[in-house]
């Protein structure tokens, strides 16, 4: 190991550490003359504050550590050259984010989102089609009401292109209705089962596509068929609201994230940024984590004792209203996007400009007057075809170490959310501190809201996938559908 990392003493549970070590502990906290029990949360962002907020609820001693010197995931803010407030990526805020609602109530803070918005897909081509707010209109059972309120708004799609798209109904219901049909299709790639079947090229390109590179930021050929079957039907074709959307009126690091931190600190819970993690410390004995090792800003190594640990780090929007001012605010987020990360800040801009052009005219002759560039690399996590057998769960091998990210397994038995998003890393949060909470005994749980239920026809249609299912291997026969 690296020198000042610590190691295992051998049997037992002692441990030794470089001299450089030294144990941070704060403040002994004590509940009814009893010493609380200690949890340590490993990064920022949803997943992070997610589980540190569940555990301080719980009466923990709870410590989030993060590398970043102002912690919050990708959700915390920079500014522009000129001061003006930017974000890493776009942050929808969709009709299924029930647990992100519920705990912006929970802080009693001014609402910060807007109203339901809008939303159009354009390509090279222009504008494809737009979607109204669709929980303004009368419910129809999916995906007919997404089909008959989408249709006046498509430009370039014909009736018959839409239609090529039924043949994947059948894929949508049965997807997930068991581990193997939820495997099965995981080692397809989502472009494979839209060529089998038979979705039209125009349908392919001008909605699957980009709604793909949206929401699970890679092309369908980079996909797996299970991700993105999972994610078009959490996000558009579930109910006919799920595609309706609302933003914040600000950062989210200010808006949001900054009075969670404060009900945090108020539960007597430690925020503590510019900590880079190194290792943990196991209790051979016990299987147990009993501290983690962190580098501070000036390079010494603290240790964190823990009776508890959860990992809420990743695997490897701007929408601020300047009511005063003249323009547009805009972002563009790319992604695959490795060649562009040696590129100056103004060829960025000058090449998205361009494309920009290409999809609306009335960017060519647009004056930037701010601008600023985030480069992230391998920020975003690929649910590539096969994936899924490899991606972690919430509990490990240790006993109370725990996982937490939007990157965790999905699947049969999961809960809903789907995909990389804002709702999925909080509820893993919470569902992480749900089971640390668990093994320790203590008799606290966080309220973990599901998604909307499956609409009674679609129901019935997954029951009789999953019973023809079981019907056919009881007969030694595998996979009917595929």
């Amino acid at each position: 190991m690296a020198s000042g990392w610590l190691v295992n003493a051998g049997h037992g549970c002692p441990w030794r550490a470089s001299q450089s070590a030294r144990p941070e502990k704060g403040k002994e906290q004590e509940v009814d003359g009893q010493k609380k029990l200690r949890a340590v949360i490993i990064g920022g962002g949803w997943a992070g504050f997610g589980a540190a907020h569940s555990l301080a609820k719980a009466g923990m001693e709870v410590t989030l550590l993060d590398a970043a010197p102002s912690p919050g995931g990708l959700s915390t803010g920079f500014r522009t050259a000129k001061g003006r407030p930017v974000e890493a990526g776009i942050k929808g805020f969709w009709w299924q984010y029930h647990n992100i609602f519920s705990l912006v109530k929970e802080l009693d803070i001014v609402w910060p989102f807007t109203n339901w918005t809008s939303s159009s897909f354009y390509s090279s081509s222009g504008i494809q089609v737009e979607a109204p707010v669709f929980n303004e209109l009368p419910r129809l059972p999916t995906p007919l009401g997404s089909f008959i309120y989408t249709s006046p708004y498509f430009r370039s799609l014909s009736l018959l292109d839409r239609l090529s798209a039924f043949p994947l109904v059948k894929a949508l219901v049965e997807y997930d209705v068991d581990d193997n049909a939820y495997t099965s299709y995981d080692l397809m790639t989502a472009r494979q089962l839209f060529r089998e079947g038979g979705i039209s090229r125009q349908l392919y390109c001008d909605f699957l596509e980009p709604f793909l590179l949206v929401t699970l930021f890679a092309p369908p050929e980079h996909l797996s068929a299970a991700a993105a079957l999972g994610t078009l039907y959490y996000y558009a074709l579930g109910h006919q609201q799920d595609f309706d959307v609302c933003w914040c009126k600000g950062p989210v690091a200010e808006l949001i994230f900054m009075p969670w931190i404060q009900a945090i600190e108020r539960l007597g819970g430690r925020i503590l940024g510019g900590k880079y993690v190194q290792d943990v410390v196991l209790c051979s004995d016990s299987n147990r984590v009993t501290s983690v090792s962190a580098v501070n800003e000036h390079g010494d190594t603290e240790l964190y004792e823990a009776d508890v640990v959860v990992f809420a780090v990743g695997v490897k929007a701007l929408q601020e209203e300047f009511a005063k001012e003249m323009g547009s605010v805009l972002e563009v987020d790319l992604y695959h996007a490795n060649p562009f990360m040696p590129l100056s800040d103004k060829v960025v801009i000058e090449k998205i400009m361009n494309y920009l052009s290409q999809c609306d005219k009335r960017f060519g002759d647009t004056q930037i007057v701010d601008s600023s560039v985030l480069r992230y690399k391998e920020a975003v996590t690929l649910f590539g075809p096969g994936s899924h057998q490899y991606m972690a769960s919430t509990k490990t091998s240790f006993s109370n170490l725990f996982i937490a990210g939007d990157w965790l397994k999905q699947g049969p038995g999961s809960h809903g959310a789907r995909g990389l998003s804002q709702e999925k890393a909080y509820v893993s949060g919470l569902i992480a501190a749900n089971a640390a909470t668990r093994s320790l005994g203590i008799d606290f749980y966080a309220n973990i809201i599901g998604v909307e239920e499956d609409e009674p026809h679609v129901a019935v249609a997954k029951s009789t996938a999953r019973e023809i299912r079981q019907t056919a291997r009881n007969l030694g026969f595998d996979f009917p559908f595929l």
